[in-house]
């Protein structure tokens, strides 16, 4: 990241602050059919990497590559990403419900809601969810595995997006930015410890 030019008002890190928060804004309005939130979120994930290799971060070059990108298997994706959502809503209501063992059911299936989401998300930061959801999946999962710190940082970003969507509605439009920022860090992080492992 260079510095700032003279007669620059903002450094590049204020523009990218700026293009997160466009890309932001232009991923919550593709998840709005709900089904499109998978190709959405990668698609982001996508263009704030290519923000590292020196190709603009804007709303028009995300829509280009949504329109692009978006396929069969991104709405299967969607489709199967919304039903694991409504499925979990839907444990989370018959554990509320006073069931025996609902105490025990609920933390159940908390920790698997939770490492299904972290697989998801590690999947859309993945570059090939670009083109194959089945590949992405596994190599998340794998990762999942390996790197449990990078689970950690995933479910801290998701956090802090629905803590600042709770605390102002509005930033639920922009929090999809961050959260895409956050989850390609993670992914870079994991290919660049990769790299320095030996042989």
């Amino acid at each position: 990241m260079g510095a700032r030019e003279s007669g620059e008002v903002f450094g590049p890190r204020m523009t990218l602050f700026a293009d997160v928060l466009s890309v932001g804004l232009a991923t919550a309005v593709a998840c709005l059919p709900l089904v499109t939130a998978p190709a959405a979120l990668s698609t982001a994930c996508a263009v704030l990497r290519g923000a590292g290799e020196e190709r603009p971060a804007t709303a028009g070059r995300y829509f280009a590559l949504l329109r692009r990108r978006l396929r069969a298997g991104d709405l299967v994706a969607g489709a199967v990403a919304l039903a694991g959502v409504l499925l979990f809503a839907a444990d989370l209501a018959l554990a509320g419900a006073g069931l025996p063992g609902a105490p025990l059911f609920a933390v159940t299936a908390a920790a698997i809601g939770a490492g299904t989401a972290v697989v998801g998300l590690r999947a859309c930061a993945r570059p090939e969810a670009l083109t194959d959801w089945t590949a992405a999946v596994r190599g998340a999962a794998q990762d999942a595995v390996r790197d449990v710190g990078g689970n950690g940082l995933v479910l801290l970003a998701v956090a802090t997006a629905a803590a600042c969507a709770w605390m102002l509605l509005p930033l639920a439009f922009l929090a999809p930015g961050p959260l895409a920022l956050a989850l390609t860090a993670v992914d870079v992080r994991r290919t660049v410890g990769a790299d320095r492992q030996p042989g």
